[in-house]
């Protein structure tokens, strides 16, 4: 049977793609330090759930010595400290560890997750090291790679709707809101699955970009007053501008779970949407709107305590 190595699958989009990847008819294998965490995946007679450190290279490198496709989908949107050396860990020093470990074993294709506006000289540190990570794995030597440059995803288990979700919860007349300006194009995980799916072992995909984001352009503004409306609970949301935005995020990067960091504000400052470079048709896509996937979603009946809890869970996910 085909095997893939899928490096991030027990995260947001990793799960989504594990379950249609199986469907497809390929053995997953899936690395995970918390295999206990994620017993559920252990039922699933397709799926292989290994112990393993991939950030360790000899670990790396032994885990797919006999998988045809390498998958990585591991990525964080905050770090532990502020000096970029989380960012750096994830983003660039991972990579370059897939890399070396695909050459040793000669897998056919590595897929890469990166993310719109990733640059070398990015604003962010987020940004900037996705940049070099994703300049890295094309330019491995005999290493046929895919890249996927996403808009923020969205759906059931994300870790952005919901975690406005969880603090629009929250009893309070005001919501006051950093860089509500901010221009997003939100696209639903199951087109991001879609499209990666049809690039998996196809050459016509070797060395290609493919930016991918939803039909609709909103401001974040408009992205947590419709979430707002979802929940049923009525918030004056307070936009704050630029420089408030900015001083904000030097305090909230002191707080626990980083609700907004300084990396955050500096990526936002970027329009994250492919404009007019959207790759999804190409790939034979059409994108769900968010007013077609979320609405089933949000439920407005939990408590302040059990939205707080909410908030802290998808934190933690952001970050290494």
């Amino acid at each position: 049977m085909h095997k893939i190595c899928l490096l991030g699958g027990t995260g947001f989009i990793g799960r989504h793609l594990a379950n249609s990847l199986m469907q497809a008819g390929w053995q997953v294998r899936i690395p995970t330090q918390q295999r206990e965490r994620h017993r559920d995946l252990m039922l699933y007679s397709k799926l292989e759930l290994v112990s393993a450190n991939i950030h360790e290279q000899e670990q790396l490198t032994n885990l797919i010595a006999d998988c045809e496709i390498v998958i990585n989908t591991v990525g964080i949107l905050n770090e532990y400290g502020r000096d970029g050396s989380g960012f750096n860990k994830a983003h660039v020093e991972l990579p370059k560890k897939v890399v070396t470990a695909c050459q040793a074993n000669n897998v056919k294709q590595l897929l890469h997750v990166s993310a719109i506006n990733a640059d070398t000289q990015g604003p962010s540190h987020y940004l900037r090291t996705k940049g070099i990570g994703e300049a890295l794995v094309h330019a491995a030597e005999g290493l046929n790679t895919t890249v996927f440059r996403p808009s923020v995803i969205f759906g059931k288990d994300d870790s952005f709707l919901n975690k406005f979700a969880a603090l629009l919860r929250i009893p309070s007349p005001i919501f006051m809101l950093p860089s509500a300006q901010a221009k997003l194009a939100p696209i639903w995980v199951d087109d991001v699955v879609a499209a990666m799916l049809q690039t998996v072992g196809k050459s016509e995909h070797y060395g290609k970009t493919y930016n991918i984001c939803g039909p609709t352009v909103y401001t974040l503004q408009e992205l947590v007053a419709y979430t707002a409306e979802l929940l049923k609970v009525k918030r004056f949301i307070v936009p704050l501008n630029d420089k408030i935005s900015h001083q904000l995020a030097r305090v909230m990067d002191f707080v626990p779970g980083v609700p907004y960091s300084v990396d955050n504000y500096q990526s936002a400052t970027l329009e994250n949407s492919c404009k007019d470079n959207n790759h999804l048709e190409q790939l034979g896509i059409t994108p769900h709107s968010l007013e077609e996937v979320m609405p089933k979603y949000f439920i407005s009946c939990k408590t302040h305590r059990e939205s707080y809890s909410e908030f802290r869970h998808y934190a933690r996910k952001s970050k290494v």
